[in-house]
């Protein structure tokens, strides 16, 4: 895997993933202390969202459920002192499909957090790591 970050301007970077995708991160700058992306902490934590939401879409969808939506809220901590790593991490699945299996839901979560997402794996080196759960049926919409 190959990534690039290039320097902007101020505290703006834009970085670009082996792939070609670009995104804009940086840090507060300017008198409105605007920031014109996520700062790179931000994205860490987007990104380990996204792994384990990837991998319980996935686990669910091959168990053939019936998902149509899967949001993870994130709250996090960090360390007060350099480097300031995440301290702690808790991550709220809301999944939203047809007669969803909450055991089902709770499996995927479970193997995504403690199995398959790398990113997880990686953020509970420094981390402790929560993740709680609600399954919303949409049969009767």
């Amino acid at each position: 895997m190959k990534a690039r970050v290039k320097w902007v301007e101020e505290r703006t970077f834009v970085g670009e993933s082996g792939s070609g995708h670009k995104v804009v991160l940086g840090t507060a700058s300017g008198p409105e202390g605007k920031t014109p992306g996520p700062s790179p902490m931000e994205l860490v934590l987007i990104g380990t969202g996204g792994c384990s939401a990837y991998d319980v879409v996935h686990i669910l969808e091959k168990g053939r459920e019936a998902v149509e939506d899967c949001v993870v809220e994130l709250d996090s901590d960090r360390s007060e002192t350099d480097p300031k790593v995440f301290t702690r991490i808790h991550m709220h699945f809301i999944v939203k499909g047809r007669a969803l299996s909450s055991d089902k839901v709770k499996r995927a979560i479970d193997l995504s957090i403690e199995k398959y997402c790398s990113a997880s794996a990686m953020m509970a080196k420094t981390a402790t790591i929560t993740h709680d759960f609600e399954v919303i049926d949409t049969t009767a919409k």
